[in-house]
């Protein structure tokens, strides 16, 4: 591997992270002051220790965190898009993956934070908040706001299937991508300069001014499933990767040891089969993983024909369109 390479797809966590070296200019932030990196592993084990990236991913991956940008990685489903996020961050030692999954009603708001008035309103009005103090209580960061508090290291967030968003939520994430910072309006409008709130994962962090601005930009990993195009300002500040389906029979039967063990043993005729029927529609990586767990402890005289009910189409087949 050449050494560059911070992350290597080895599996095997190291403090490679320590290497990163400085932020190119443009990309420098200097929010502070620094927070405790959160312990515990990346969130999703099995994932992170059997996924097998591709070299095209590796580089890409290492490109992200050098150059402090974010991360869209597309390709068809089944191709480990959402897993390439837990397998960095347990690689590298990163803590938990902050998760945010995205629907056409996700607002950037969302991700940033949340604030609940009708509770403050209750506890003011059972004398249970004496005062403006408390405000920050009734404040819980979102997975976005958490991953751009001021870590010494960077924090994984996976935005996942952004595909699904609204028009506009890419172009409002350029800002704060670009600016790496944003601000609780709650939050400004107080005479006391800080307050406590709730982190999405974690413990409190505290609020100044009420503006969040990260140190390390977090390693953000933005899926999708290619269902829209994106704007070219958002494309030309992302690094892209994209994810194919396994080649062949040797890449399935790897894919499908690493995840199964010795349950693996005599599935060559599955994947043989999985990979015929993948030239007729499509299908995805963990539909074999489900038939060849299943085929080895159903009882089931005919292997095939169990393995193609467990095994159906995502889309209409070639021949129905």
């Amino acid at each position: 591997m050449p050494d560059w390479l911070l992350y290597t797809g080895s599996r095997e966590p190291h403090d490679g992270v320590d290497r990163l070296p400085d932020p190119p200019p443009w990309r420098a932030f200097d929010g502070g002051p620094v927070l405790p990196h959160p312990d515990g592993g990346p969130g999703d084990p099995h994932q992170a220790t059997t996924y097998l990236p591709s070299d095209d991913a590796v580089q890409q991956v290492n490109a992200a965190l050098y150059l402090r940008r974010p991360l869209l990685v597309t390709g068809p489903p089944g191709t480990g898009k959402s897993t390439l996020a837990y397998a960095v961050a347990h690689e590298l030692g990163l803590g938990p993956v902050l998760h945010w999954p995205i629907t056409s009603r996700t607002t950037l708001r969302d991700g940033l934070y949340q604030y609940d008035p009708l509770t403050r309103l209750y506890a003011a009005s059972h004398d249970r908040m004496p005062d403006d103090d408390d405000i920050g209580r009734f404040i819980r960061l979102g997975p976005l706001g958490t991953a751009l508090l001021p870590y010494g290291r960077p924090r994984v967030l996976l935005v996942d299937e952004i595909d699904k968003s609204d028009i506009d939520l890419p172009n409002d994430l350029l800002t704060i991508f670009e600016k790496g910072a944003y601000e609780i309006a709650e939050l400004t409008r107080r005479a006391d300069t800080s307050a406590e709130v709730m982190t999405a994962d974690g413990p409190s962090a505290t609020i100044t001014r009420g503006t969040v601005r990260c140190r390390a930009f977090p390693f953000v990993v933005l899926t999708s499933n290619g269902e829209r195009e994106f704007p070219p300002a958002f494309l030309r500040r992302c690094v892209t990767v994209e994810l194919r389906q396994p080649a062949g029979e040797a890449e399935l039967a790897a894919i499908v040891r690493e995840h199964l063990g010795p349950l693996a043993d005599r599935s060559d005729d599955l994947v043989r089969r999985f990979l015929e029927r993948s030239s007729a529609g499509t299908l995805a990586t963990d539909q074999l993983l489900n038939a060849v767990y299943l085929c080895r402890h159903a009882d089931a005289e005919d292997r095939r024909a169990l393995a193609d009910r467990i095994m159906p189409y995502l889309t209409a087949p070639i021949d129905d369109e």
